[in-house]
C-alpha cells in the first residue's frame, strides 16, 4: 500500500528560495552559453587561419607531382636516355599483419617480387619509425602492379620515374646517370638536369592517418615536363667506337683506353669513349675507374702528337719551308748539356722528313730558332692550357706554363710534346687547326647543322702542308702505317711516352697514343685514340692506338655517306718507332 508524500510538510521544501538565487544560476546558464558562443566565433571566425594550419600540419600535405624528365637523343633521334613509370614501395610497419600463417605467406611472396631476403624485409619492418619507412625503390611497373594485388595491409607504393639507356655502357661516358631521386649525377644528365627535370607540380589534398588522400584542397599546379636534349653523338658511331677501343685495350692487356671522334666541320662530338666503362641502370659497386671519363678528365704529355704545331708556327713564320734540310745526325743534339736523342739516325731530312720520321732532334732544332712566346702563343691559340668550352663535368686545363719561365731545354722538350700536358679531347680539338684552313673551332655536345666558326692559329697554305706531312706520317715510311684504311686516305701523328708517376716517369709504363684526320684532302672527321699502359710486348702508338683510329674511321666515314677517295688499300710495309 503506497502512501503519499506531503511535501509541503518537509521544512527544507516548504521554505522560500531567494528569488536572487534563481537570477543568478540563470544568468550563469546564460553567461556560459555567451562564452561558448564567442569561443566558436573566435574559433569558427576571427581566428580560423591559426586553427586552419594547425589541422593542415596534422593532416594537410602537398603531394609533388613529379615532372616527366626529358629525354637524351642522338644526332638521329635515336633515343639514349628515357623515362619509364616505376613503382617504389613504402609501409607502415604498425600496421602490417604478421601474426597469423597467412600474413606471414603474403609476406613471403612480397618478398620473392621485391627480389629480397625475407629477413631483410621483416628488418625494414621492424624499423622504429613505426609510421612511414621504404622498402625498395623504383621497381618495374608491373612489378608494382603484381605486388599491389597482394593486398597486403600497411603496404602501400608510389609512381615515380625512372631512367632507362638502351646504349648501356657504350654511352655511360657521355650520358650519365640519375640517382634514385632523378636528379642528374654524371654526364649530360648532370650538365643539363636543370633543363631535363622540368619543373614538378603540386598538389594539396587531406590525408588520413593511413596516408590514403581523403579530399582535395586548393588548386593543383600542373607540372612542367623537362626538354629534350638532342646531343651531336651518333649513337652508331658510338657503339663502332666503344667496341673497337675495349677490344683493343682487352687485346693488348692494358689498363684503360679513350676514344673521340669530331666532325671536322662542325666541331660536333661524334662519339666519345672509354674502357672500363659501366651500365647506367646497375651502378652497384663502382669504382672510380669505371665512371671517369678519362677524355676529359685524364691530362698526359702529349709527346710527339705536338710536333706539327712546332713545325706549323715555324711554316708560317718563313722560318723553314717543307723542303728545307735539317741535319740530324748523328741521332742526337744537346741543349743546354742534357742529349736529346732519336731512336736511329736520319741524316739528313727535310722538314717533311722531319715529321714523318717523327725526329726529337729535328723539332728541337726548328724550334731553337723561334722565339719561346711565339711557341707559346701558338700552342695556346691551338687551346693547349685552355679549358675547353664544352659544357660536361670534368673538363680540365691541362697545362702550359708561362713562356717567361721556360729554360732552353724546357722549350726543346715542349717542341717534341713534353714539358706541357692536355686531355685526349684537347688533342682531338687541336687538330681541327690542320683540317679547317689554320683555324681552330670550337667543339660541342650538342647537335648543330652551322659550320662552327674558328680562330686563326695558322694560315690556310701552312694547314694544308702540314696535313700533306701528316699524309706522309701515316704513310709508307712513317710511325703510323696501321692508322691507313680501304678506301680512304688518312693522315695523323702517334705518340708514345712514358708515364709520369709523382715528379718521375714510371718505369714499363706508358701512354700511346694517335690523332688525326680523314680524308686528307678535305677532312670529314678527326679521330683520337689514347691507349693506357698497353701490355703484351707492344707500346708504340703507331702499332697500339693507331689500329683503332683506322677501323674508326673507316666505319665512321661510311656510316656518314662520304665517298671514298682512294680505290685500293695502301701497302702497309714495316713500322718506324716514334721515339720516346
Amino acid at each position: 500500500m503506497s502512501r503519499s508524500v506531503l511535501y509541503t510538510l518537509s521544512p527544507l521544501l516548504a521554505s522560500k528560495t531567494p528569488v536572487w538565487r534563481s537570477k543568478l544560476i540563470v544568468a550563469l546558464i546564460a553567461l556560459g552559453f555567451v562564452g561558448l558562443g564567442a569561443r566558436a566565433a573566435h574559433v569558427q571566425v576571427f581566428d580560423n587561419a591559426f586553427f586552419q594550419r594547425q589541422g593542415e600540419v596534422r593532416f594537410a600535405r602537398t603531394l609533388a607531382l613529379p615532372a616527366n624528365r626529358g629525354r637524351i637523343l642522338d644526332r638521329n633521334g635515336l633515343l639514349l636516355a628515357s623515362s619509364v613509370p616505376a613503382a617504389s614501395i613504402w609501409a607502415i610497419p604498425e600496421d602490417v599483419l604478421q601474426d597469423s600463417p597467412a600474413d606471414r605467406a603474403k609476406l613471403g611472396q612480397l618478398a620473392g617480387l621485391l627480389d629480397m631476403p625475407q629477413a631483410d624485409l621483416q628488418k625494414k619492418l621492424a624499423d622504429e619509425d613505426k609510421s612511414f619507412v621504404w622498402i625498395k625503390r623504383q621497381l618495374d611497373w608491373e612489378q608494382g602492379q603484381r605486388i599491389a594485388a597482394l593486398d597486403i595491409k600497411g603496404i602501400y607504393q608510389r609512381k615515380e620515374y625512372k631512367r632507362q639507356y638502351p646504349e648501356g655502357e657504350a654511352a655511360a661516358h657521355v650520358v650519365g646517370f640519375t640517382n634514385v631521386e632523378d636528379q642528374g649525377q654524371e654526364g649530360v644528365e648532370l650538365a643539363f638536369d636543370a633543363l631535363l627535370a622540368g619543373k614538378a607540380g603540386s598538389r594539396r589534398v587531406i590525408k588520413d592517418r593511413f596516408g590514403r588522400v581523403v579530399e582535395g584542397v586548393g588548386e593543383t599546379r600542373p607540372p612542367v615536363d623537362g626538354r629534350d636534349m638532342q646531343l651531336s653523338i651518333d649513337s652508331k658511331v658510338q657503339f663502332f667506337a666503344y667496341q673497337k677501343l675495349r677490344d683493343q685495350v682487352m687485346a693488348h692487356k692494358a689498363k684503360a683506353g679513350s676514344v673521340v671522334v669530331l666532325d671536322a666541320h662542325t666541331g660536333e662530338v661524334l662519339a666519345l669513349a672509354n674502357y672500363p666503362s659501366y651500365l647506367p641502370e646497375q651502378r652497384q659497386g663502382l669504382s672510380g675507374e669505371q665512371l671517369r671519363n678519362r677524355a676529359l678528365t685524364d691530362v698526359f704529355e702529349p709527346g710527339s702528337t705536338i710536333k706539327p704545331f712546332t713545325v706549323g708556327l715555324a711554316l708560317d713564320s718563313g722560318r723553314v719551308h717543307p723542303e728545307t734540310i735539317v741535319d740530324t745526325s748523328p741521332g742526337r743534339t744537346t741543349v743546354t748539356g742534357l742529349t736529346i736523342s732519336d731512336t736511329h739516325n736520319y741524316g739528313l731530312l727535310t722538314v717533311e722528313g722531319v715529321i714523318q720520321k717523327s725526329s726529337n732532334v729535328g723539332v728541337t732544332k726548328i724550334a731553337m730558332q723561334m722565339p719561346a712566346r711565339e711557341m707559346w702563343e701558338t700552342f695556346s691559340a691551338a687551346g693547349f692550357g685552355q679549358k675547353p668550352q664544352l659544357r660536361f663535368p670534368g673538363v680540365v686545363t691541362g697545362r702550359l706554363r708561362p713562356y717567361k719561365s721556360w729554360r732552353p731545354i724546357e722549350q726543346a722538350t715542349m717542341a717534341y710534346g713534353y714539358g706541357l700536358s692536355a686531355s685526349l679531347f684537347q688533342m682531338a680539338r687541336s687538330y681541327t687547326v690542320f683540317a679547317n684552313a689554320g683555324r681552330v673551332i670550337p667543339a660541342t655536345i650538342l647537335k648543330s647543322d652551322a659550320a662552327a666558326v674558328g680562330l686563326p692559329v695558322f694560315s690556310e697554305r701552312t694547314a694544308t702542308q702540314v696535313r700533306k706531312m701528316l699524309q706522309m706520317a701515316a704513310g709508307p715510311g712513317g710511325t703510323g702505317q696501321k692508322a691507313q684504311t680501304v678506301g680512304y686516305s688518312v693522315g695523323g701523328k702517334s705518340g708514345t711516352a712514358r708515364k709520369q708517376v709523382g715528379k718521375n716517369y714510371a718505369s714499363g709504363k706508358y701512354r700511346a697514343w694517335f690523332t688525326g684526320m680523314a680524308p686528307i684532302d678535305q677532312p670529314r672527321i678527326i679521330v683520337a685514340v689514347m691507349i693506357d699502359e698497353p701490355g703484351n710486348g707492344q707500346f708504340y702508338g703507331g702499332a697500339v692506338a693507331a689500329p683503332v683510329f683506322s677501323s674508326v674511321v673507316q666505319q665512321t666515314l661510311r656510316m656518314l655517306g662520304v665517298p671514298p677517295d682512294q680505290a685500293v688499300k695502301p701497302q702497309i710495309v714495316a713500322t718506324v718507332q716514334e721515339p720516346l
